[in-house]
């Protein structure tokens, strides 16, 4: 992938700028452009996911203190350990990537297992180091650099995010009119038996119970632990089930409309023929006279 000079990517301003074997280790570590980089990129996926199985087996109580585990466990915490330091020693600005958001990722990925040793034995400590070993399944946030268009998506994100926010606003206003309207039909009864003219059965406990209801039925999970008994409640329900089939595709339309958008902008394609513009990246023929690009 080219980069472009304008707008280079994020990741590339950490990148030294003195050819030399920091520069080589920054493709290899940072990139995946190159062979040694996609098999860089593999070996740490592969210590990822075994890390994530063994912390997954630490928390069955048949497994709890297995001393091949604890092997494990030291030798991939020394591997994520010269892993961190080789990105440090990398980058341009070590300081800058070691307060970034992955640099503290990286971090808390080994750093649980040197503290667990100092904290003590006894039982509340033993909770506290529990806890704090926990910590280590922020290796799976690592997962996501091995993603190489994350970037574009990111970028396709921010780019939408207007439309996002609008459509979030819609969504607020439909669960609050329908979480109220909700608790006065359910909950607010004309019955004169009903004390203050509550009904003391109703499911509907206050409005934000009601806009909690309104949230799952949107977003049609259906938990079922709130459920209308009136027939108009039921209508308003069937209703909001509806809405929410019809508005659940909408964020992924506006995302996915402006990755297409980008690419269109980005290929730089001109119809030989007709001086076209405005074609995606792997276009073969004009979407105007149909001439074959070159």
């Amino acid at each position: 992938m080219s980069i472009n000079a304008k707008n280079p990517r994020k990741r590339d301003q950490q990148r030294p700028l003195k050819e030399g074997w920091r520069q080589r280790w920054y493709d290899i570590i940072f990139e995946a452009d190159s062979p040694w980089g996609r098999w860089f990129d593999i070996a740490i996926l592969i210590a990822i996911l075994l890390s994530i199985g063994i912390v997954s087996l630490e928390s069955v109580p048949e497994y709890i203190g297995n001393s091949k585990l604890l092997m494990c466990e030291v030798f991939l915490t020394g591997l994520f350990t010269v892993e961190y330091m080789l990105r440090l020693i990398c980058v341009r600005h070590p300081l800058r990537y070691a307060v970034s958001f992955w640099g503290i990722i990286d971090l808390l990925s080994f750093l649980p297992t040197y503290i667990t040793p100092f904290l003590g034995r006894s039982s509340q400590s033993f909770v506290i180091v529990r806890s704090i070993r926990l910590l280590r399944v922020f290796r799976v946030l690592k997962l996501w650099r091995m993603m190489n268009d994350a970037d574009e998506l990111s970028t396709a994100i921010w780019r939408a995010r207007n439309k996002v926010v609008v459509f979030l606003c819609v969504v607020l206003v439909a669960v609050t009119i329908s979480g109220t309207l909700m608790y006065q039909i359910e909950t607010i009864s004309s019955n004169p038996a009903h004390e203050n003219g509550i009904d003391p059965n109703s499911q509907f406990t206050s409005i934000p119970q009601s806009m909690y209801w309104a949230i799952v039925t949107m977003t049609t999970v259906g938990y079922g632990d709130v459920v209308p008994q009136t027939n108009i409640g039921k209508v308003i329900s069937a209703a909001l089930i509806l809405l929410g089939y019809s508005l659940i595709i909408v964020p992924s339309t506006f995302v996915s409309a402006e990755i297409v958008n980008k690419k269109v902008e980005d290929s730089g394609l001109q119809c030989p023929v007709c001086d076209a513009t405005h074609h995606q990246k792997d276009a073969t023929y004009c979407y105007r006279c149909g001439g074959k690009f070159d």
